[in-house]
Order: C-alpha cells, then sequence, then structure tokens
C-alpha cells in the first residue's frame, strides 16, 4: 500500500511549522526539532500536542457529527445548508472539509510521534507514548473512513507538501485501524482512565470500530461478534452506578463511567478560549455570558435544537429528561447549580413536558404565578420560535457554571468532551449481539441503561435495531454521535427523513442516481492534488 497524504492537509497542517512556533516560544536556543524530540521532555511535549489536536475535532463546530439527521434541527445560528439538508451538499460546500482537515493533523502529530520514538532518549515510557499515539491515530481514521469512505493513507512522518496522492480503499482503512488498535492494546497502560489512553479506551473503540465494520459489504464474519466481545471485556461487570444527574453534574466530568475525553482546563485556554475551549455548551445548549454570570436576566441563543421526534422519545420516569434539559429555569440561570436550596428561587421560565395534564398545568402556575409557561409543542424547532430568547426546549447537559467567554461572543467551555462512557458501551454490546442473532444478551445490556434511567425494561417484542436507535437518542443526546449511527445502521435516509422537517428522501439524491450516504471528498483537496484520476464520491462527481 502506497502512504500518502493530501497536499490540502499537509499544506494547512504541515506539524513542524506549529513545533516552530512552540520551541520559538519556549526554547530560544535554535533548538532543532530532532534535537527537542530527543529529549524525554521534547518528546513528552510532543505526545501532549497530540491529545490537543483532540480539542480542534471534538471541541468545535458540531455539524459533521449531528446536523441533518433526525434529531437535531436549526436554531437561532444557520448551519451549513449542505450538511444540515443534503440537497445543497457538494464538495464544495461549508463544513464539509471539517473531519478531513482536522483528523489529518491529528494523523500528521501521531506520525511524527511515531518517527521521533527510535530518536529520543531511552525511557520506560516511550512504548506507553507509542501506543497512545497509535490509537489517536485508528481514531482520525475511524473519523474518516466513516464520513467518506476510502481516503489516503499515510503511515510515515512528511517534512513536505505531498502534491500527488492516490485514494485507498475504505476496506484498507479499516483494516489499518483495527491493526494500529491491536497493536496498542499490548502497549498502553492497564490502570485506571486518567486522561491518557489505556488499554480500556482501545477495547472500547475497537468494540465500535468492529460493530461499525459489521453493516459493511466487506465485513469479516466475527466482526459482531468480535464487538460484542470487546465491549464485555470493557464492562468487565461494571454497573452503572451513578444517577444521569450526577454523570452531567459539572465539575464531575472525571467520573468512574468515562472511559475517554478529551481534556480541558482553564489554565490550557485562557490564552485564547474561543479557538481552543470546548464549544459543546454554546452549540447544544444556551449562550450565558456578560449580565447573565452576573445574576441579571439571561441572553439566550441555541444552534442545534432537538427535534419534536427527540422530545418525544422520552416517558414521564425518564430521569434523563430532567438531566438533559433545562425544564426550570431560575432567574439567574446558574442558580440551578450554584444555589443548594432552591426553595426561594423564582422559576423564570418552565417547559413543559409532553406528558402533562391540563390539571398538571393549572397545578403547576398556581405554584408559580410568575412563572413564563412553554407548553409541549411550542419548544421543538416546528412549533417554537427559534430566534426567541428561552423560547425553545434547552439542553443542559453540558453546561459550565465557569465558563470563559470571547468578547466576540463565542464562549467556550473548560469541562472535558466525553467521547465514550460506558452507558454507550452497554449499547455498543446490545447491538452486536443483535446483529449476531443473540437479542435476549442484548436486550439485557440495553435494559441496563434504561433501568439506570428509571424506565421500564423493554421487551423483546420491543428489541430491534430502531429501539436501539431510539435508545442511544434519549441516553447521547448531544453527544456527537448520531450521524454517524444512522449512517453505521443504513437508516440515515429513512430517519432524517421521517423526523427532520427540512429532509425529504429526493435530498439524498446526488449524481447518476448514487445517494448522499458519504460526504463529499473536499473540492480544495482535489483542485491541490496533481494526480486528477483521484476518485470523488460518487454521488458528487
Amino acid at each position: 500500500m502506497k502512504n500518502i497524504l493530501s497536499i490540502f492537509a499537509i499544506a494547512l497542517i504541515l506539524v513542524n511549522t506549529g513545533c516552530a512556533d512552540f520551541l520559538e516560544e519556549d526554547n530560544r536556543s535554535n533548538v532543532t526539532a530532532e534535537e527537542f524530540y530527543a529529549t524525554e521532555e521534547g518528546y513528552a511535549a510532543l505526545i501532549n500536542s497530540n491529545y490537543s489536536a483532540l480539542r480542534n475535532i471534538y471541541g468545535k463546530a458540531p455539524w459533521m457529527f449531528m446536523s441533518g439527521t433526525d434529531l437535531y434541527e436549526e436554531g437561532r445560528s444557520p448551519e451549513p445548508q449542505g450538511l444540515s439538508k443534503y440537497s445543497q451538499l457538494n464538495s464544495s460546500s461549508e463544513g464539509v472539509d471539517f473531519l478531513y482537515t482536522n483528523s489529518y493533523k491529528a494523523i500528521q502529530l501521531a506520525n511524527t510521534a511515531i518517527y521521533y520514538a527510535d530518536k529520543t532518549a531511552p525511557s520506560p515510557n516511550i512504548a506507553q507514548y507509542v501506543g497512545e499515539v497509535r490509537f489517536l491515530r485508528a481514531n482520525a481514521y475511524f473519523l474518516l473512513v466513516q464520513s467518506y469512505g476510502g481516503v489516503g493513507i499515510i503511515t510515515d512522518f512528511i517534512a513536505e507538501p505531498i502534491l500527488s496522492f492516490d485514494r485507498s480503499s475504505a476496506e484498507e482503512v479499516y483494516s489499518l485501524i483495527i491493526s494500529e488498535l491491536e497493536i496498542a492494546m499490548n502497549e498502553v497502560s492497564f490502570g485506571d482512565y486518567t486522561g491518557r489512553v489505556n488499554k480500556r479506551a482501545v477495547e472500547n473503540l475497537l468494540a465500535k470500530v468492529h460493530l461499525t465494520r459489521a453493516y459493511e459489504d466487506f465485513a469479516e464474519s466475527d466482526d459482531f461478534a468480535k464487538a460484542a466481545s470487546y465491549a464485555e471485556n470493557v464492562i468487565a461487570g461494571q454497573g452503572l452506578n451513578l444517577s444521569s444527574e450526577e454523570l452531567w453534574t459539572p465539575g464531575n466530568d472525571m467520573n468512574e463511567e468515562v472511559i475517554f475525553s478529551v481534556q480541558f482546563s482553564p489554565g490550557s485556554i485562557s490564552s485564547d478560549p474561543s479557538e481552543i475551549g470546548n464549544q459543546q455548551q454554546n452549540y447544544n445548549g444556551p449562550y450565558l455570558g456578560g449580565s447573565e454570570v452576573a445574576g441579571n436576566a439571561p441572553y439566550k441563543t441555541y444552534n442545534l435544537l432537538p427535534t419534536r421526534f427527540a422530545l418525544d422519545l422520552f416517558e414521564e420516569t425518564d430521569e434523563r429528561w430532567y438531566s438533559t434539559f433545562m425544564t426550570e429555569m431560575y432567574v439567574r440561570y446558574y442558580d440551578y447549580y450554584d444555589v443548594a436550596d432552591k426553595s426561594s428561587l423564582t422559576v423564570r421560565d418552565f417547559y413543559e413536558p409532553r406528558w402533562f395534564t391540563a390539571q398538571d398545568s393549572i397545578d403547576y402556575m398556581a405554584a408559580h404565578p410568575t412563572a413564563i409557561y412553554h407548553s409541549y409543542g411550542t419548544t421543538d424547532p416546528v412549533g417554537g420560535i427559534i430566534s426567541g430568547d428561552r423560547a425553545t426546549m434547552i439542553v443542559k447537559k453540558f453546561d459550565d457554571p465557569n465558563s470563559l467567554f470571547a468578547g466576540s461572543g463565542n464562549g467556550s467551555s473548560t469541562r472535558d468532551f466525553i467521547i465514550s462512557r460506558l452507558a454507550e458501551t452497554y449499547l455498543v454490546a446490545a447491538e452486536a449481539y443483535l446483529g449476531l442473532g443473540e437479542a435476549a444478551k442484548g436486550l439485557e445490556k440495553l435494559n441496563v441503561v434504561r433501568q439506570r434511567a428509571g424506565v421500564a425494561d423493554a421487551t423483546m417484542s420491543d428489541f430491534d435495531l430502531d429501539y436501539i436507535l431510539d435508545e442511544r437518542a434519549r441516553e447521547l443526546l448531544g453527544e456527537n454521535h448520531r450521524w454517524f449511527d444512522l449512517k453505521r445502521t443504513g437508516k440515515l435516509i429513512e430517519r432524517a427523513s421521517a423526523y427532520n422537517s427540512w429532509i425529504t428522501p429526493a435530498n439524498f439524491q446526488g449524481a447518476g442516481g448514487n445517494l448522499k450516504i458519504l460526504r463529499p471528498i473536499p473540492q480544495a483537496a482535489l483542485d491541490l492534488n496533481q494526480n486528477k484520476d483521484f476518485p470523488q464520491n460518487p454521488a458528487y462527481d
């Protein structure tokens, strides 16, 4: 296999430039990269930069992860139209290069770390470091292959732009990912999660990769079995011991159920929070800054709004309704977190749940006569006023009362971005067992998640792929999984068309009768490639 990388990615991200900036600021003695990375301190800094690359992938724009699905529609601020509607999706559309560019940045950083591993000072940590960056490189390729299909594979350190490159098949990319993870599993730590890749994180990603490949036409016969086995290894008898509310309590980001996350801290983003802070709160919920922090009336804006379908998925006893959404908003929004005894607080806005009766509404208003009452059906993007402050449902699970805010209004959070956690692993196991034809085992795994949520067990008559997707929606709303879930299971067209008011099946029609399931290879990458035989994805030819 020829190892190649696009000139588009390299020209934008050539890592030596970033390293030079780092050295210029912190090492003013004209030390070269070779000299710096040969030291234990320098190599550790390179490893840290690999982790930092995750912030650009997960902590910024969520469009490629969640737009154009059954769970989200556009809020006050517009989404990239191609990604949210598909009918306008082409190789030059806004946002289609996001994962292409940022994933190749991560790949080049990983290649650099692996290249310098043999050139650095002997250290007992080297093997562990290499295992960690193999995981990070595999994760980047997994995002690429799901989004674009086959892409260019590179595993070598690149010091200058490549002007001509080829495209590997999706099957080859999956083989690389699995090989990398199998090697990493024997190199990384076996210990508890501390923010760095460990064996549990590797096995968790292997479970997800095998589950995803199991739906491809080049799947191996044991992909579902391996997905279930790896997921079981990760679960290892551990229950879901935290409540849904505890799971998302600010300050509890390193809880016992977290398997892998992107780390943020106030010190690491204080110099430019709008650039490298976690934007998850901003895109999924309210913008809270300025006078709101001082305690005055909040200003709200929303980028991704839960659809009516998403809201309809919750039932009365589901604790995730209350841990996911801010159903009672106080005059000062953050009093929800900052005030232990809320009995004396005034409710400013109340968002009615689907199960409220007319009498429930009367009783609530009698107890809270000054509250603005938002009836069910008026808080989703179809029934609600998306341009109105506080008019639509607020996703609160990513709230950060300690947020830092940029002057431009692009607020950022210092909370960690949780990429993988134990409840999702249970659902991965459930789906893998269903694919294996062992539905009883799958149902058992899914019901562990439901039991923590306080809802009745699903029955065997309920248990199918659509039910799993519904459960994933309830459990993982806003966590950057949804587009990949629908694409993996072959449900993207069906469910987006049924539950997103902007989308019909016709929106997915592309060139030559091909469907827009994969995203297009960015046009800038094609234009800069001197190999003019490089194929675009069929729907965009």
